[in-house]
């Protein structure tokens, strides 16, 4: 057992624990990776500066699909966060010290966003005129409310979950000044803008807290089945990812509900199908990521071979993981760009993948072809791999609370 864990940065379980599931942390592991790679497109690939990946008017199928693989991220992120909570209770946790850890990661995860990860992950400056209020910021809160949900029964939270994810988009008509001066809260709760709370700061706001906060109710409540016997919740997560990938296939084909753009099979059929809405995340964007992670769920639930090992890994240490490749990937486009053009100046304000803000900054001819971004996030996933074993081991050999914030 020390043998393995020793090879493969596998965290050995204390006798008395209950096992890790592998296929949790595999899943986690391999949506880190996909993270990766939607974030050296932001900021190496040359058609950032010009247009969306994901608009049909201008992009192609290897570009869509390398921004569409990627749609699976922050759902699965949410999804686990819960179902992680609800498997960590009971652990010596009691209902209380599970809403206190919940509260101060949640607010831990906050202020890494505004700092941490602003100014050494995306900014690389720091002048808050501009902060970006992003999945890390909505983590952090939607694990604060699940501390509040966790003390109602579970009949309440599936309750709040489905409601939360199946019908916030009802609300997609309600403008945010309808509200006068509670506008602000309309934004932070459902309709992605900008904060103005003081002169000359901007607060952009990309993921709105709804229906973040159901599909982390979700994970928790479905929680309780990673607790089964491994047959029975193959079986129930199998047939619910089917049913809600099926769910998906249906309400999108009949373009009745559940995403604000219709799909049109004149143009671009199949991509214009998939084409869903994340802000703020649809009901079918939802289903068509979640529905498909659900089933991956069920069908890695066994022994995994050596080959998922590294993944495992990734998935063992998700934040350190995320708090390193952001400024990895941004300081090897800097070195890129210096050794190019001799100057960076456009990359100490944000990535090309957010033109609106900070393409005119860049030279025309900016960035690489879509092989080369595979590359170059081939080479950050292998560079972070020794310290994210690294840091595996340390979490397996020491059981300091700081670590949990990790």
């Amino acid at each position: 057992m020390q043998t393995a864990a020793k090879e493969g940065a596998i965290p050995v379980v204390p006798s008395g624990a209950r096992p890790r599931l592998e296929s949790i942390d595999v899943v986690r592991g391999a949506i880190m990776v996909l993270m990766a790679l939607d974030h050296v497109r932001d900021f190496f690939h040359h058609a950032a500066l010009l247009f969306g990946p994901t608009d049909l008017s201008q992009t192609n199928a290897a570009l869509f699909f390398t921004r569409w693989i990627t749609h699976f991220c922050a759902p699965v992120f949410f999804f686990l966060a819960g179902t992680s909570a609800f498997l960590s209770f009971g652990r010596g946790k009691s209902k209380n010290d599970l809403a206190r850890f919940l509260v101060s990661r949640g607010l831990w995860l906050v202020f890494l966003e505004l700092t941490v990860v602003r100014c050494f992950g995306w900014a690389f400056n720091f002048n808050y005129h501009l902060t970006g209020l992003l999945v890390i910021w909505a983590l952090g809160w939607s694990m604060i409310v699940l501390a509040a949900l966790i003390y109602l029964p579970r009949w309440f939270i599936t309750l709040f979950a489905v409601l939360m994810i199946a019908g916030h988009n009802l609300l997609d008509p309600v403008d945010p000044e309808s509200f006068g001066a509670l506008a602000w809260l309309w934004k932070i709760l459902h309709v992605p803008g900008e904060l103005h709370p003081f002169p000359g700061i901007t607060l952009a706001i990309a993921y709105p807290l709804v229906p973040w906060v159901g599909v982390m109710a979700a994970g928790y409540v479905l929680g309780a089945w990673f607790k089964l016997e491994r047959v029975e919740r193959q079986k129930r997560l199998f047939w619910l990812g089917i049913a809600l990938t099926a769910a998906f296939v249906t309400l999108r084909a009949l373009n009745i509900y559940g995403d604000p753009t219709p799909w049109n099979a004149q143009r671009s059929a199949i991509l214009s199908f998939l084409n869903c809405e994340k802000y703020p995340s649809s009901l079918l964007y939802l289903l068509m990521t979640l529905g498909p992670v659900i089933v991956l769920l069920a069908l890695l639930d066994r022994h995994l071979p050596a080959i998922f090992r590294p993944v495992i890994v990734f998935g063992r240490v998700p934040l350190f993981f995320y708090l390193l490749h952001l400024p990895l990937i941004h300081g090897i486009a800097v070195g890129l760009s210096y050794l190019k053009y001799g100057r960076a100046d456009w990359l100490f304000f944000g990535p090309a993948g957010i033109p609106a803000r900070f393409g005119a900054a860049y030279p025309r001819d900016y960035g690489y072809g879509l092989l080369w971004v595979y590359l170059i996030w081939i080479a950050v996933v292998v560079l972070l791999y020794p310290l994210c074993r690294w840091f595996a081991r340390v979490k397996q050999e020491r059981r300091d609370l700081w670590l949990s914030y990790l």
